[in-house]
């Protein structure tokens, strides 16, 4: 297939873009290089430099049409969101439309959307299941969520298949390509950092919770297995129309199991200090993943706390400050 990757030098998706070039499928990025990194473009990707609302470079980058587009570009922090919520809203939504109007004008016959959990807000029922009620409860969900329902529509309207795939906490890292954001928010990042730059720091933000241990519970998954589900997601497609998927281990990991993993994995004393909750973190945030074992045949694989931490111990001490772009 001749697939084109919106975000393709991010994280997520620089590893499906080399993971479909793996496949021997065509692939052409697409990313304006604000939050990725040329250094993580798979080689064999041709790579268009510019933003989706660019019409002009829409025009050319869709001069010839796709079998498929991947798309992960967009905006992702939601304390950012928060602050500067029309940022999302013209970049996450805008971009949105403006590719869809070129997938629904015949771009491509099958469109796969890199979704987030963030679209259901904090919901009542853990594991949590795609017909659990969608209630964003800050910007970035909100977008996400307006993504998803224009992509929806957009599908019936233009005879396309999609499915958005929603996922939490991607981790770990694969052939080279490891997690660098600036700012990074992510826990697994900002722990290892800790244990190699001196003016990193790490904190347990809670320890009273209703969990076992008391740390907050999330579901993380490893990016090779969110890449194999969104390849997956291209021979599912087989049929127009628009469905949602949830990517998630069906079980979660502690913070405190985490740490003791960074632990075993690195060989060094890891005790991060304990702090105030934050704001708006609820006890248990764990996707089920039934729908997507059965339509996609997926199964995250790789996405046991000690292989997340060990690929991404071993990308992040090669890497300590990140790409260096």
């Amino acid at each position: 297939m001749r697939i084109l990757v919106t975000g393709g030098a991010g994280y997520i998706g620089s590893v499906t873009a080399a993971l479909l070039i793996e496949q021997q499928h065509d692939v052409e990025i697409l990313d304006d290089l604000s939050t990725g990194h040329r250094a993580a473009v798979p080689p064999g990707a041709i790579l268009h430099v510019g933003s989706l609302r660019d019409s002009d470079l829409l025009g050319r980058v869709f001069a010839r049409s796709f079998d498929a587009v991947m798309h992960f570009a967009a905006f992702s922090l939601v304390g950012e969101s928060v602050a500067d919520p029309l940022k999302y809203w013209r970049n996450n939504v805008g971009g949105t439309l403006a590719l869809l109007s070129r997938v629904a004008a015949g771009g491509a016959a099958r469109f796969v959307f890199s979704s987030s959990a963030a679209v259901y807000g904090e919901p009542d029922r853990v594991p949590i299941a795609e017909d659990a009620p969608l209630l964003p409860v800050n910007p970035y969900g909100r977008t996400k969520l307006a993504m998803e329902q224009a992509l929806a529509d957009a599908a019936a309207g233009g005879g396309f298949a999609a499915v958005a795939l929603r996922y939490f906490n991607a981790a770990g890292a694969w052939q080279g390509r490891g997690e660098d954001h600036d700012p990074e928010t992510h826990l697994i990042p900002n722990l290892l950092r800790s244990l190699l730059l001196p003016e990193a720091t790490f904190t347990v933000f809670g320890d009273d919770y209703a969990t076992p241990d008391g740390t907050c519970i999330r579901d993380y998954i490893h990016v090779r297995d969110l890449a194999e589900a969104h390849a997956l997601a291209l021979a599912a497609l087989d049929r127009p129309g628009y469905t949602a998927l949830n990517l998630g281990t069906g079980s979660g990991c502690s913070v405190r199991a985490i740490v003791a993993a960074a632990a075993r994995v690195t060989g060094r004393s890891v005790s991060p200090p304990v702090g105030p909750r934050r704001s708006g973190d609820p006890a248990r945030l764990v996707a089920a993943n039934d729908e997507a074992r059965r339509i996609l045949g997926w199964q995250p694989l790789r996405s046991d706390v000690d292989t997340l931490l060990r690929d991404a111990w071993s990308w992040h001490r090669d890497h300590p400050r990140g790409y260096g772009d």
